[in-house]
């Protein structure tokens, strides 16, 4: 009998006996008690470390309550225990053959390695966060974006298919397109002893590029999308079908300081338009532009006082109040002398190709003389400028550790992650800068401007600089969602108080409400990730 468009049948899990077994050793556990958020409390039953579909589902079976991990990057404590059993995914780390335009992968593949192994055939998944040691099931389990998502969008639009492990042992093969919710607004997830009756969530989310907020929602969705970005609350994901560009494509970085802010954001705005012009007409002299990141002069200062200009060769102009790192795509191929050749015919104007373009542009800014650029194959200069937006939240890091260890043990992280549409860019900047200055917060910001998303981070001094700084982050989120954005970009929720209260304000108590009847519907026991997302118990009043 064919199963309804609505509906799905689960199947037993495959890969044999499971052989996984779970750890209590002391030193094993110490090194799994915090995720990259440094979120406080972390407290362990055991581990378990899969090596195949049938360990997750045997490890899912007989846990009270588990949390799936994978590299425990994540910024917001969502793979910080709470005396959960671990569930890591670190062996299974299958490629399988690369095809054109796809490739499978199970979940615990790293970033870095996909890439290698892409780089080898030709090919390219480029809707990857900055942090390359990314398990790839981490990424689509919190919907994850980067610096590209300006050209091509975030994880979600790039994955094809999942196999997900349920809560009770049980495995969904889902495909893109295969399983949409009927007309009233649920899908049938047909198990081996019930049918579940899963609604989706009533409502509407913020109209940006980008958002971590809890559990997708739209009429007739897709059901691999609910999936996606759903933090392993409503399963474990173990295999994964990701898209791919069939041909890579070269890439130059360049380096851009500028002296004010408004004469940063108006070359963002004319690259922006140039990059969607050359996308619509297939121009091949257009500006193929995939990502613009940006760093204020806080985040300036800080690369000079500790030496990190220096270190990595970036000179930064003491006039500079802000800098871009501008990503531009160049045709598959391009190798270093040509790129050096349409640079050296910018004034000509009988020459016309990117780099070209890029130049004239620059300088007509009037910034052509500070850029650093790295071009196609020169490998060691493009590290050089990531160092540098990399060094950028170490630095803040840094400083946050040494006030933690000098001045007052709870001092912590205080961070927003916030995006609104790009035409109101301008109002949220302006807003940092009257909040944090009326607070006299020192703060460093940085993010990526070619999507509106900002990334403000308060260096505290002292105890009472994290309490208005955590105000702050409210505050910066409650202002992203008054402009039309949403205040969980790109890092997600997972355990953090403020980010939990901020996706309240942002679906309201009822909202959070819709999401609790999909956890319930689909893991009843609530075994698992509890805590991550949203609390069990009735969430206070907006």
């Amino acid at each position: 009998m064919p199963v309804p468009a609505h509906s799905i049948r689960s199947r037993p899990a495959r890969g044999g006996p499971p052989s996984a077994r779970i750890s209590r050793d002391p030193d094993i556990l110490a090194s799994h008690l915090e995720d990259a958020s440094h979120f406080p409390g972390g407290h362990v039953d055991g581990l378990v470390v899969a090596s195949s579909e049938a360990d997750v589902a045997e490890a899912v079976r007989c846990a009270r309550t588990i949390l799936p991990i994978g590299a425990q990057s994540s910024l917001t404590g969502g793979a910080t225990p709470s005396g959960d059993t671990l569930l890591s995914t670190s062996r299974l780390t299958r490629i399988d053959a690369i095809g054109r335009d796809r490739v499978r992968v199970q979940a615990g593949v790293t970033l870095v390695d996909l890439d290698a192994a892409l780089a080898a055939a030709g090919r390219y998944y480029p809707p990857t966060p900055t942090f390359t040691g990314a398990f790839v099931g981490g990424t689509v389990a919190t919907n994850a974006a980067g610096a590209a998502t300006f050209k091509y969008g975030t994880t979600r639009e790039w994955v094809l298919a999942l196999t997900v492990v349920l809560p009770n042992g049980e495995v969904l093969d889902i495909e893109r397109g295969g399983t949409r919710a009927g007309a009233d607004g649920a899908f049938d997830i047909v198990l081996s002893d019930r049918t579940v009756i899963v609604p989706v969530p009533r409502y509407r989310m913020p109209d940006v590029p980008k958002t971590s907020a809890g559990y997708f929602a739209a009429p007739h969705m897709d059901l691999i999308d609910l999936f996606i970005g759903s933090e392993g609350t409503l399963g474990v994901i173990t295999e994964i079908t990701l898209r791919l560009v069939p041909v890579r494509p070269a890439q130059c970085l360049a380096f851009v300081p500028f002296a004010d802010a408004q004469g940063a954001l108006a070359f963002v705005r004319r690259l922006r338009d140039a990059a969607r012009t050359a996308w619509r007409t297939g121009d091949p002299a257009g500006l193929d532009i995939s990502a613009i990141e940006h760093m204020d002069a806080r985040c300036l200062a800080l690369l000079r006082e500790d030496g990190l200009d220096r270190l990595h060769a970036v000179p930064i102009p003491d006039r500079a109040a802000i800098a871009l790192l501008v990503t531009l795509e160049l045709p598959p191929g391009t190798t270093a002398a040509e790129a050096y050749d349409q640079i050296g015919c910018a004034r000509e104007t009988a020459c016309d190709a990117p780099l070209t373009r890029l130049c004239r542009e620059l300088e007509t800014a009037g910034v052509l003389g500070d850029v650093q650029l790295a071009v196609p194959g020169d490998r060691g200069r493009m590290a050089q400028l990531l160092a540098i937006r990399e060094a950028v939240p170490a630095a803040v890091n840094a400083r946050i550790g040494r006030a933690k260890q000098t001045i007052d043990v709870r001092i912590a992280k205080t961070a927003a992650d916030v995006i609104v549409p790009f035409e109101r860019f301008d109002e949220l900047l302006s807003f940092f800068d009257e909040e944090l200055g009326r607070r006299r917060l020192d703060a460093a910001t940085w993010g990526h401007v070619s999507d509106g998303n900002l990334h403000p981070n308060v260096i505290p001094q002292s105890w009472a600089d994290v309490e208005s700084g955590t105000e702050a982050i409210l505050a910066f989120g409650r202002e992203a969602i008054r402009l039309g954005g949403s205040p969980l970009a790109e890092h997600g929720v997972g355990r953090h108080p403020v980010k939990q209260q901020l996706l309240q304000e942002l679906y309201g108590r009822q909202g959070i409400e819709d999401m609790r009847r999909v956890k319930r519907a689909i893991d009843p026991q609530w075994k698992l990730a509890p805590g991550v997302l949203f609390p069990q118990g009735p969430v206070g009043r907006t």
